[in-house]
């Protein structure tokens, strides 16, 4: 196990990373223990079965990740992701209702505009 401070981990996380990598790692803040890093690699974790994908779905749900990398997390195909997202009943597009009348409109807008003007 390392220790290291929270102004430690702030000059140099890469270095607080790879130790934790191999074995935890206690974050200190004014010496008392605030924290923990583990390397999810260890023990196979990110390898057990649903554990990548549940760690992105939650990333995600929660705002943390964007679709596309929440996606690659998962190591699936975005369009995957997406079912995948729909099964759980998470949304995968977020809109406000202001949002989506914008749209609306823009849509609309767009429809009119290419529409083909009848011939005179």
């Amino acid at each position: 196990m390392h220790a290291v401070s929270v102004s430690g981990l702030k000059h140099n996380p890469a270095d607080a990373l790879r130790q934790a990598r191999n074995s935890p790692v206690v974050v200190l803040n004014r010496d008392h223990p605030d924290a923990v890093l583990i390397g999810l690699e260890q023990g196979g974790v990110l390898q057990a079965p649903g554990v990548r994908a549940a760690l992105a779905t939650a990333l995600f749900r929660d705002g943390e990740l964007s679709l596309a990398r929440a996606a690659r997390v998962a190591e699936m195909d975005v369009a995957s992701f997406i079912v995948h997202l729909g099964r759980l009943g998470i949304p995968a597009i977020r809109l406000t209702a202001a949002e989506s009348n914008a749209d609306l409109d823009t849509l609309e807008q767009w429809l009119q505009s290419s529409s083909p003007t009848p011939a005179r």
